[in-house]
């Protein structure tokens, strides 16, 4: 089977960690670069961020690739439930690699051409602010043609936001840039809090996969036991949204999730509702449908599924 080829464009945090993790011992997938973005912590962390997670997955030949160390309008906003690193408490080594010298930017230009030419379009899977893919689109809208999908995780719809009444965190780090990948006419999978609510990493559950992960089982745990939200009142239990794992998940296992089509607006004006992202279900804007939103998991699969990959970092696998 010809593995996909995708592009991560994130902002390392510890639910981008988990995904990560998991897509570096995916062969179905074949990871030709990440590229980070101001989001849960600044540039400089969330790209550090990426480097460790690389050297932690042993997987120290994919590139990182520094983007926009800036929201396209507002100022920028940061994580709450990431911890000072963006990493919880977890201390990884310093990274040995570093980042390259190319921009995200550039490097995404550069990636959609060469897959248009070659007929082999990119999924680029998106687990932060949409900054880097928005100014993309903008320098060259062209790229388009080498883009089979954009997967994201992001938005709230018929749940309330996570950072404001309204608003996910990821949109409202963006909104305008939210705006213009909603706008560009790509097929685009979302994967919003309705979605990620569903999966809940337990404390039952977080002891389950990090005891699973072989050598990376301590500093997986860690970060894991960090990201326990403990609002039962919100989440019906301990623990914490599986948000951007999520995003990996859907691409190994699209079977676990039921989607609906909608048109998504994103508001970029409005002080109250800043980044809600509103889904026109019934057709009432008059305008097509752009968005598959996600929304419904089967949380025990996708849970199976994260415990058969991340059990690959066992020392007798990598042997």
């Amino acid at each position: 089977m010809t593995a996909l080829p995708i592009i991560i464009d994130c902002d390392p945090g510890i639910d981008d960690a988990i995904a990560i993790l998991t897509a570096f011992v995916s062969p179905e997938l074949e990871l030709l670069g990440i590229t980070a973005v101001c989001g849960n912590q600044p540039l400089e962390r969330t790209v550090r961020n990426a480097l460790q997670l690389c050297e932690l997955g042993g997987r120290a030949d994919v590139p990182v690739f520094a983007g926009c160390f800036r929201p396209l309008l507002r100022q920028p906003i940061h994580g709450h439930f990431h911890g000072g690193s963006g990493l919880g408490n977890t201390v990884l080594p310093d990274p040995v690699k570093v980042a390259e010298e190319r921009h995200a930017v550039d490097f995404l230009i550069e990636s959609c051409r060469a897959a248009a030419a070659n007929n082999r379009k990119l999924t680029l899977c998106t687990l932060g602010p949409l900054t880097n893919v928005a100014v993309a689109l903008r320098m060259d809208p062209a790229i388009a043609a080498g883009i089979e999908r954009i997967v994201m995780m992001g938005g709230a719809y018929r749940e309330a936001g996570n950072r404001t009444i309204a608003a996910e965190f990821n949109i409202l780090a963006d909104p305008h840039a939210a705006h213009i990948v909603f706008s560009s006419g790509l097929p685009i999978v979302a994967l919003p809090l309705d979605a990620t609510h569903q999966v809940i990493l337990t404390p039952g559950y977080a002891a389950q996969l990090s005891g699973a992960a072989g050598r990376i089982s301590g500093p997986l745990g860690e970060m894991m036991a960090f990201w326990d939200r403990n609002d039962v009142r919100r989440y019906g239990a301990r623990g914490g949204p599986m948000h951007d794992p999520l995003v990996i998940a859907y691409l190994l296992a699209p079977h676990l999730f039921g989607t609906e089509v909608a048109r998504v607006f994103v508001e970029h004006d409005s002080e109250l509702c800043l980044g809600q992202t509103i889904a026109d279900w019934y057709g009432k804007s008059g305008q097509h449908p752009n968005v598959e939103i996600v929304t419904r998991v089967d949380a025990q699969g996708v849970f199976d599924l994260f415990h058969e990959r991340l059990s690959r970092y066992a020392p007798e696998a990598l042997t």
